[in-house]
């Protein structure tokens, strides 16, 4: 059947790079042996929760298209209708709340969701928008539906990289990796979405550039620092950070800029500058060029294990971060760390 005009977006020619989880799902759903649970991990800003929007758009469609090289959504049926308008009962998305976790209230929600009948379409879907944030308690009750799969339910949970979840939750489901684009992929998409963006509001190159950096390549990401305020809040926590590391402003003054960043991007940000001191420590290159030069002084005068010492401690922070911890303390104490790699004459000066 010929894809007539719609709306229909085949997400693997959006994102080229999601081609191969995208026809992974394909080739599954066309051998009948689509898994009743997904793990779907991937740097964040890398069209995670767009692929799991995709997939369940195909899983749900009453007449899927063919494009030439696999099943598309048609865009017009009522589920394709229901679901871009926000409001298919068979599909739910869970995602961390106020506490930052998702909490076992949600996933108690979920199993009920899931032993339901579908109420239009064939199956119910539930997403779980960073599965990699489910408490302890939640986790465990996940675990539950897991080991209990219903036939016509499929369970879509996303993880960022490096986050870590449960084994027992990892073994019982089937996992895609989602790669980062290659820096001409993520160039030319990012380029189409900021031509849509008119006026004065559109980013400049040089911005768009930055964006792209900060963001480790990854487009979805780049595109929410380019338009919003990440870029200056970053440039005036490193000129602090840089001062602090000198001695020429204390800790607290340091601190409060990072604070303005919010508790994740705080962390996020010292977390890349600690892989990076790994990354050259290990003789390769730092991904924030603009610390390059800096991170390199510090890999010069430190082993490397001091790297991976900063990252347990960012892991630390992130971990409390469900205690609703101050992101200032938070700040100070990882600040003093990173001070600590300063040569003793340095530190004294």
């Amino acid at each position: 059947m010929p894809i007539q005009e719609s709306t229909v977006t085949d997400i693997a020619l959006e994102m080229p790079w999601l081609q191969k989880p995208w026809q992974t799902i394909q080739n599954r759903l066309a051998e009948g042996r689509l898994p009743h649970a997904l793990l779907v991990t991937g740097e964040c800003g890398v069209g995670k929760r767009a692929w799991a929007d995709a997939v369940s758009g195909l899983l749900l469609c009453a007449s899927p298209l063919n494009n030439g090289s696999g099943a598309i959504a048609c865009g017009q049926c009522r589920q394709c209708q229901l679901l871009a308008a926000s409001s298919h009962p068979d599909v739910r998305v869970f995602s961390p709340e106020k506490s930052r976790m998702i909490r076992i209230e949600q996933i108690r929600s979920l199993s009920t969701f899931a032993v339901s009948s579908p109420q239009v379409a064939g199956r119910k879907i539930a997403v779980v928008d960073r599965a990699d944030q489910l408490n302890i308690n939640s986790a465990n009750a996940l675990l539950k539906t897991l080991e209990e799969p219903v036939a016509d339910f499929v369970l879509i949970l996303l993880q960022e990289s490096g986050r870590p979840v449960l084994p027992t939750i990892r073994s019982r489901c089937q996992v895609l990796s989602i790669p980062v684009p290659s820096a001409e992929q993520a160039d030319q998409w990012l380029a189409g979405k900021l031509a849509e963006i008119e006026g004065e509001k559109q980013p400049t190159a040089e911005l768009m550039a930055k964006s792209l950096m900060l963001a480790g390549n990854a487009p979805r990401l780049a595109l929410e620092y380019a338009t919003g305020e990440f870029p200056a809040l970053r440039d005036e926590a490193f000129d602090k950070f840089r001062q602090f590391m000198r001695g020429q402003v204390a800790v607290a003054e340091a601190a409060k800029a990072f604070k303005a960043l919010g508790l994740e991007d705080l962390l996020w940000l010292f977390e890349g500058w600690a892989a990076d001191l790994a990354r050259l420590s290990a003789g390769g290159k730092a991904n924030d060029h603009e610390a390059g030069e800096m991170l390199g002084f510090l890999a010069t005068n430190n082993p490397a294990w001091r790297a991976h010492e900063l990252l347990d401690l960012v892991r630390e922070a992130r971990s409390a971060g469900v205690y609703n911890v101050n992101p200032e303390l938070e700040a100070t104490r990882l600040l003093i760390a990173w001070r600590g790699l300063m040569p003793r004459k340095r530190r004294a000066s």
